[in-house]
């Protein structure tokens, strides 16, 4: 009897060792395959570390049950109790990209319109933003999904209109911005070796608050900007370059569009303007990019030849937008260039919208709008009037170049309306008053004491303009001024 006992022992003791040997041999198949994780995490937090250890194979099959119990809560709309789950997921299973994925987007979408307060849901948006940033990419920093919806995060929660409340994120994300980066702009001393004590803070917290790392940026911005990096776009474009650095060459594609779409918006509104008067920020077109949203248009041209004639007509499309807003901005010279390049890489005629014999000045107003040809009085002076006040608007603000352009459409559309009344055989119209005139009308209605304006704005334009500082104000028997042409 007793020799059949230590015959069982022995047979077992050597199971467990081949067990041993075989495990160890499974392991190192599993972790090159990418089947499995063996390796311990490092810096991991306690919970973390004690979960890894302790409850071994045991952990999948726990975070299995909760993701099943996390998806039955997210379709019944219970998506407080669906985040708690996922965070313990998060803690048993650190790599799946999915539930770090699912419960930023829990936070930012769905738990945040559940708060009417738009500061409420600031916080959910900001939270669903750091979740990925600080937690999901520390142990998943080669996965395209993560850099894919924290760049989404940015681009379309934040930086699209769709919700209510944007403006009041992009407003904190600027102010939050500002104080690492003054002003938006990068300067390249400060971020290397800063000089000053508050320039060494700033540094601190670009990379341990918001894991930004200097170097990088520079290089984002040198090859896609200037980017003003209080705007979300910026950042869309950081984390997708980031993402393809780090993943496979396979999975770039949407990450490669998280950065000619971002692009496009700095475009349209990449230039913060601080509204001082209604102490807030307005978005201006960022035209000094003009020529790398090209040129990152043209590479994914090159890079995906299945999207070619897509990307080729965006790229068209942007281009005609670009020669109207530099026309607008002042920036003639630029216009014709652009407007000479489209005539040149896509041709004349109706696939590209432009006819033969036109020239830039009459292309760029073709793209203001349909009114421009139109021969009724109320709506071109409708028109005019909407382009005298945004002059007005900008000349207040500082941004002379803007005003000048704005300006000098207005001019040109009150020089067609004018010609194209007076051609012989055309009804003609009431005729427009002179453009002084007009100018005059528009003035007095921002000027007005009951009109919708911020005074200090009033008074400013009123010196810009050279005016008396009573200008638009009503007197008695009082002779009107004229303000200058």
């Amino acid at each position: 009897m007793k020799g059949i006992r230590i015959v069982w022992g022995i047979l077992l003791a050597g199971a467990l060792v081949s067990s041993g040997l075989i495990q160890s041999r499974l392991n190192l198949s599993r972790e090159s395959l990418g089947l499995t994780r063996t390796a311990v995490i490092s810096n991991a937090p306690p919970i973390l570390a004690f979960t890894t250890v302790a409850l071994g194979g045991f952990r999948g099959l726990i975070a299995n049950a909760l993701w099943i119990r996390t998806t039955e809560l997210q379709e019944d709309g219970k998506y407080f109790e669906a985040v708690q789950l996922a965070d313990w997921i998060t803690k048993l299973q650190p790599h799946m990209t999915q539930v770090w994925v699912n419960q930023a987007w829990n936070m930012a979408y769905n738990i945040s319109v559940k708060f009417p307060e738009p500061e409420e849901r600031w916080r959910w948006v900001q939270r669903g933003i750091e979740l990925i940033r600080d937690e999901g990419l520390r142990y998943n920093p080669n996965q395209v999904l993560m850099y894919r919806e924290l760049g989404w995060l940015f681009q379309h929660k934040m930086g699209a209109n769709l919700d209510d409340a944007h403006w009041l994120y992009k407003t904190r994300w600027a102010a939050m911005m500002d104080e690492v980066i003054p002003g938006g702009r990068l300067n390249a001393g400060e971020l290397k070796q800063p000089s000053t004590p508050a320039g060494i803070d700033r540094l601190r917290r670009l990379r341990q608050q918001y894991k930004l790392e200097p170097d990088w940026m520079l290089g984002v911005d040198e090859r896609y900007g200037p980017l003003d990096w209080r705007l979300p776009e910026a950042h869309v474009i950081y984390w997708a370059t980031l993402g393809i650095k780090f993943s496979p060459a396979q999975d770039q594609v949407p990450l490669r569009r998280e950065i000619f779409q971002p692009m496009l918006a700095t475009f349209h509104h990449g230039r913060v303007i601080t509204n001082r008067f209604a102490k807030r920020i307005e978005l201006a077109p960022n035209l000094d990019v003009v020529a790398k949203v090209s040129r990152a248009y043209e590479e994914a041209i090159a890079a995906e030849p299945d999207n070619a004639d897509h990307f080729g007509r965006a790229h068209r499309n942007f281009l005609k937008d670009a020669v109207y807003f530099l026309y607008a901005n002042n920036r003639e010279k630029e216009a014709r260039q652009w407007f000479n390049y489209i005539r040149t890489q896509y041709g004349i005629g109706p696939q590209t919208g432009i006819p033969a014999d036109s020239t830039m000045e009459d292309f760029a107003l073709s793209k203001v709008s349909e009114d421009v040809n139109e021969t009724s009085r109320d709506r071109v002076t409708a028109l005019l009037q909407g382009f005298i006040t945004q002059s007005f608007y900008y000349l207040a603000l500082d941004d002379d170049d803007q005003s000048v352009g704005l300006d000098r459409i207005a001019q040109r559309i009150y020089a067609n309306y004018r010609e194209r009344t007076s051609l012989p055989g055309t009804v003609t119209r009431v005729a427009l008053p002179e453009m002084s005139e007009i100018k005059r009308t528009v003035l007095l209605d921002i000027l007005a004491p009951a009109a919708d304006f911020n005074p200090e704005f009033q008074q400013v334009l009123r010196t810009k303009l050279g005016l008396p500082s009573d200008f638009g104000v009503p007197k008695t028997n009082a002779p009107s001024a004229t303000p200058p042409r």
